[in-house]
């Protein structure tokens, strides 16, 4: 794995604004040595400081780098996707087949550094979606799977309660999500990352929306990742996902993108057309009209039941007091 020593840290997305006066002096100072490095460094300082003070649960010696892995081929446009989703809600655009669920991964496992006590959700609109991604997940980034929970309908109360005390990285439905924070059992004020897989699906009252607007309402301090290979069919559809996830950058990418073409493979569609063998040709004329043993010219005329419906009723006179 790999990090980097100069990236972006959260303070400048959710925690307060590095004053002027704290960072002029040091990029004055900076530029009479003419150590630009040195400029990095003072800002990096300060970053940290602010971090620690606005983002509780923020891991200062942690953030200092962020982790991207390099035991897989390293694609360029999954490490610039991973970098620009760590600090901006960001609205994934790939097709399908091209590492959507990598990129989550990697954005997963960083919050899940940087947030020692915090809470990681990933949300599938199916079942046997939020089983996979668990799996994708654990052999991309080895999270470790003691930590990790997956949050079914039929999982009782009680032990979800229990669950969300005692794992950090959480696969569940929108549907779970919901009903647990609507019921106080989700510490919404821990979630620190939320990913969304299917994204194209958080429109109107849908689960997912039902979910980024009461995480909303008792926390700003939480990213958003949302994955899609098809985004919306229509600019409107597009614009109601970007304001339902709260969605400030998009990163979209097509099988003819540049970066993409390397990646992807050419699809070459041939149409067979196979004819009926002897037997179903025969099965086939029984069921036509005009081959049937005695066709009966009226057939589809006529009800084949007739049903007779005999309905009493009894007036009734109101009575005069």
């Amino acid at each position: 794995m790999s990090g980097g020593s100069s990236q972006r840290t959260l303070f400048q997305t959710w925690g307060s604004s590095v004053s002027q006066n704290r960072t002029a002096q040091p990029a004055k100072e900076a530029k009479r040595a003419e150590e630009p490095e040195d400029e990095d460094d003072d800002l990096m300082v300060v970053a940290v400081y602010e971090a620690e003070r606005n983002l509780p649960g923020f891991d200062s010696s942690s953030a200092k780098v962020w982790i991207y892995p390099t035991n897989y081929p390293i694609r360029e446009y999954q490490l610039k996707i991973s970098e620009a989703a760590l600090f901006q809600n960001t609205l994934v655009c790939l097709p399908t087949g091209l590492g959507k669920t990598f990129i989550a991964s990697v954005v997963m496992y960083n919050f899940y550094r940087w947030y020692p006590s915090g809470k990681i959700v990933f949300m599938a609109p199916t079942k046997p979606l939020v089983a996979q991604q668990i799996e994708a997940c654990f052999k991309v980034m080895g999270i470790p799977q003691a930590h990790m929970a997956e949050l079914t309908g039929s999982t009782a109360a009680k032990q979800r309660q229990e669950l969300w005390r005692s794992k950090r990285v959480f696969f569940l439905t929108p549907q779970v999500m919901a009903n647990d924070l609507s019921r106080d059992t989700c510490p919404a004020q821990q979630v620190k990352c939320v990913v969304i897989d299917e994204a194209h699906k958080a429109l109107g009252n849908h689960a997912y929306c039902q979910v980024i607007r009461q995480l909303g309402s008792q926390t700003l301090q939480f990213r958003v990742l949302a994955l899609s290979a098809t985004p919306g069919g229509d600019t409107k559809s597009v614009q109601a996902v970007i304001s339902n996830l709260l969605i400030s950058h998009i990163e979209l990418r097509s099988e003819e993108s540049p970066d993409i073409r390397a990646h992807s493979h050419q699809r070459s569609v041939e149409k067979v057309v196979v004819p009926l063998g002897e037997a179903l040709s025969g099965h086939q004329a029984c069921y036509l009209l005009g081959n049937l043993p005695n066709p009966t010219p009226n057939l589809l005329k006529r009800p084949l039941l007739t049903f007779s419906v005999n309905v009493k009723w009894s007036q009734i006179s109101p009575s005069v007091g």
